[in-house]
């Protein structure tokens, strides 16, 4: 029996509780998110003469932490809407209601007495078959089910997510000896295809397996350091973005997650005795630990823990580092090493392994020593915390960010490599390890299909990793399905008569590779195949426009050069849009200025539910000029209704331009204007998106595709123009903007409206291109423009001068 989630009753409203009902609100399920009745009323409720019987007073705390979970910065939901999607109640008065519910998740304090008190209830009101599970992540899964009914114990295991949930994407599925296969089976999909989770079947062992791997990593870290004269600003940067993890690298990740929490982890993986072997070790606290627990300085939630802001001399705001020795707070100061200094020519952080670890510097030494521990423990974690490695790996990168796993670094440096790495770190690795190193073998290898397979200890054999009919891997279909290439950009074959163009500059801005491989591969979609998806699975999308370039030309005034690379882009654009076979693009994470001019001329979109999509140009002192402008304005100018207020509409778009405003999320792009209901589609799951565009590709060209006719659009010339000056001149007057800012928006809105035209008039997409394409040129010989570009470029961030 197909079993369909509607609602969900989530117990416990703290930061985990709401984390998990914002995200399930996310993709459209009701949610019922009840907390404890508060003990005593607060001084607010007293003057309002408010009563602890009073339904106010009773659901104060998931009503506030309703409330708080709005105001979440980054944002827990996808949009500010969809918090109507989630009811709040108490424990005392609410409980009834999982009666009529699909799925109870209980993310109650990790007490198991606690934990137990609550299942007492849910058995009184639970109807049979409804599916119950624990977000605990230090609670034995087993534990929780004592005394229950065997109804409960069947439909029961953990669902362990990550915080912040919208944006870790790890959920681990434990089991209990109990739980139905079928329960498990559907916990895993759903999770997967529903809530766009990285699913992990765990073992009930303790911390499971993201936690007891990470910790281990970051305590192995803690009790290196000193050995090698080292300090947490060096260790940062050394397990930072350089080898593919997080910015925020270790020790202001502790700080960020809490040291407290960090603490429990690993002292409840020393308590649990598991770790008897050479491994015990490293879970001991170093006396530093003990120094910031002891003071409470916890990290961010505590102003402090192993960074502390402080007002320095001249007050500004600065950041001290703990000194490990001293257990003194200092500057920061530089950190560099020579090892690193090689690495700055290799794009890719898998392919930096094999440099940084040969290292002569400390930095060397760091590596070799961490990386071995860490090979050495993954092997021995096998079978006893997952029975294949793959689960490892996909579970550190799901939960902790990292863009590789232990495993998959393991076969960069080489698989003999990482065995002589442990034993240079004091230990050694697992016999099924050193069989497969001497053997000379990987633990991954790509088939003949393009799909994934991984070494299966427990039959010496190669298997392949399961789910991958859903989503198709670029990385694995590129060596026998790439079309044509160059360094901008690829062309690989999909199959079923679709082929992909995918982008691979430097942060995949767009230049002239980029565009020559883009017309190359209409061009061949149109004489050999059915359709293009426009797609790629790196960190981002597309950041936009070759700045540089731009740049480049208009420092040497070569404008007829810039005008043609301009019209270039435009036509592009236009070819995306009016090619003879169907073109989805697949936009993912950061979609700016050039991606979001590619992305609106789609037939149609296929995005990830993480798209941070917007039009940015006027933050370096242009305005959209690859027919952003000319998109946005056709989109609200041919949709008006007869008494519509049309400047409304039209005043939307222009300011969502003009403040160079960027989607949080592809449901937040809808409301700009940028996806269009009921045409563009949403996927949450992001390992899925090439897939299902090649879907939507497949089914347009199916249905019988023909290429479009160039459209009119009615603008409404100087009548709107007024409006627009308007308002910019009271935007500088209240000083919102500067008076460059109010000159671009000017320039912007004159395209807008049509340039110079008396009345409303009927204009064709071209002209609107030729407008923006000179207010564009116009825009690049003003210095400040200049200045703005190159701040950009130099710093990364928006310049307003």
């Amino acid at each position: 029996m197909k079993r369909r989630i509607k609602h969900v009753t989530v117990l416990g409203s703290g930061i985990m509780g709401s984390g998990i009902a914002a995200h399930f609100a996310n993709i459209g399920v009701e949610v019922l998110l009840l907390d404890i009745v508060p003990f005593e009323l607060t001084e607010a409720e007293q003057k309002k003469g408010l009563t602890k019987e009073d339904k106010a007073v009773r659901n104060r705390i998931a009503t506030e932490n309703l409330g708080k979970l709005q105001k979440a910065s980054p944002a827990l939901l996808y949009s500010p809407s969809f918090a109507s999607r989630i009811k709040v109640g108490n424990f005392d008065d609410d409980m009834k209601k999982i009666a009529n519910t699909d799925w109870i998740i209980e993310v109650v304090v990790e007490r198991l007495d606690i934990k137990k008190s609550v299942y007492e209830k849910i058995e009184q009101f639970r109807k049979p078959g409804t599916l119950v599970s624990s977000n605990t992540s230090g609670i034995p899964i087993h534990l929780l089910t004592e005394g229950r009914s065997d109804d409960f114990k069947d439909y029961f295991a953990g669902t362990h997510f990550f915080n912040p949930v919208r944006y870790l994407p790890l959920l681990e599925i434990i089991p209990t000896p109990h739980t139905l296969p079928e329960v498990v089976d559907f916990y895993m999909s759903y999770g997967a295809k529903f809530l766009g989770k990285t699913t992990v079947l765990a073992k009930d062992t303790p911390a499971f397996i993201a936690n007891r791997i990470g910790v281990f990593g970051i305590m192995n870290i803690f009790n290196t350091i000193q050995k090698l004269g080292l300090n947490i600003s060096d260790v940062d940067k050394l397990t930072g973005p350089v080898i593919g993890r997080p910015k925020s690298a270790t020790f202001r990740t502790a700080d960020v997650v809490g040291l407290d929490t960090l603490v429990h982890v690993a002292n409840g993986v020393r308590e649990s005795g598991v770790e008897q072997d050479m491994f015990k070790d490293q879970f001991a606290m170093p006396s530093y630990i003990d120094f910031l627990t002891t003071n409470n300085f916890l990290g961010s939630k505590s102003g402090q823990g192993f960074f502390k802001k402080v007002k320095n001399a001249e007050g500004n705001s600065e950041i001290l580092r703990l000194n490990l020795d001293t257990l003194e707070y200092e500057a920061q100061g530089k950190v560099s090493f020579p090892t690193l200094e090689l690495t700055k020519t290799i794009e890719k952080p898998l392919d930096r392994f094999k440099v940084l670890i040969g290292g002569k510097d400390k930095a060397g030494e760091f590596y070799r020593l961490t990386l071995g521990s860490m090979f050495a423990y993954v092997s021995h974690k096998v079978p006893e915390i997952s029975d294949d490695i793959y689960k490892i790996d996909d579970a550190m990168k799901a939960g902790f960010g990292w863009e590789n796993g232990p495993f998959e670094i393991w076969d960069a440096v080489g698989v003999q490599k990482g065995v002589e790495l442990a034993k240079e770190a004091g230990y050694e690795v697992s016999d099924w390890a050193k069989e497969l190193a001497s053997k000379n073998e990987t633990f991954y290898k790509v088939n003949d299909e393009g799909q994934s397979i991984f070494y299966d200890k427990n039959t010496g054999n190669y298997d392949q990793i399961p789910g991958q009919e859903a989503f198709i891997i670029l990385d694995n279909i590129r060596k026998n399905k790439t079309l044509w290439s160059n360094s901008g950009a690829s062309i690989e074959d999909l199959g079923d008569g679709i082929i992909n163009f995918e982008i691979h500059s430097k942060m995949n801005s767009l230049g002239g590779e980029v565009l020559d491989g883009l017309n190359r591969a209409i061009d061949l979609a149109e004489k050999e195949y059915d359709g293009l998806v426009i797609g790629n699975q790196g960190a981002n999308f597309s950041v936009g426009a070759n700045l540089a370039m731009i740049m480049m030309m208009a420092v040497d005034q070569d404008w007829d050069d810039l005008n043609m690379a301009i019209a270039y882009f435009q036509n592009s654009m236009m070819r995306i849009r009016y090619s003879s076979i169907p073109v989805v693009v697949a936009p993912h994470t950061m979609t700016l200025g050039g991606g979001c001019e590619m992305t609106l001329h789609a037939d149609r979109v296929v995005a990830a539910a993480e798209t941070y999509i917007g039009l940015v140009e006027l933050g370096v002192g242009v305005i959209p000029g690859g027919g952003g402008t000319k998109e946005l304005t056709l989109r609200t100018c041919k949709d008006f209704m007869k008494d519509d207020v049309k400047t409304n509409r039209l005043r939307d778009a222009f300011m969502n331009i003009a403040m160079a405003k960027v989607a949080t999320s592809a449901y937040e792009a809808y409301d700009m204007g940028i996806l269009e209901h009921g045409k563009d589609i949403v996927v949450v799951d992001k390992k899925r998106q090439i897939a299902e565009a090649k879907k939507v590709a497949k089914l347009l060209a199916e249905q019988g595709y023909t290429q479009p006719i160039e459209q009119k659009v009615t603008v409404l010339g100087k009548d709107a123009l007024g409006m627009f000056y308007v308002g910019t001149d009271q935007m500088l007057a209240g000083n919102f903007i500067s008076e460059y800012d109010k000159k671009i928006a000017d320039k912007l809105a004159n395209v807008m409206v049509g340039g110079n035209l008396s009345e409303p008039t009927a204009v064709s997409e071209r002209y609107l291109l030729n407008l923006e394409r000179e207010t564009f040129l116009s825009l690049c010989g003003e210095r400040k423009t200049l200045e703005r570009i190159q701040h950009m470029l130099q710093t990364g961030k928006p310049l307003r001068n």
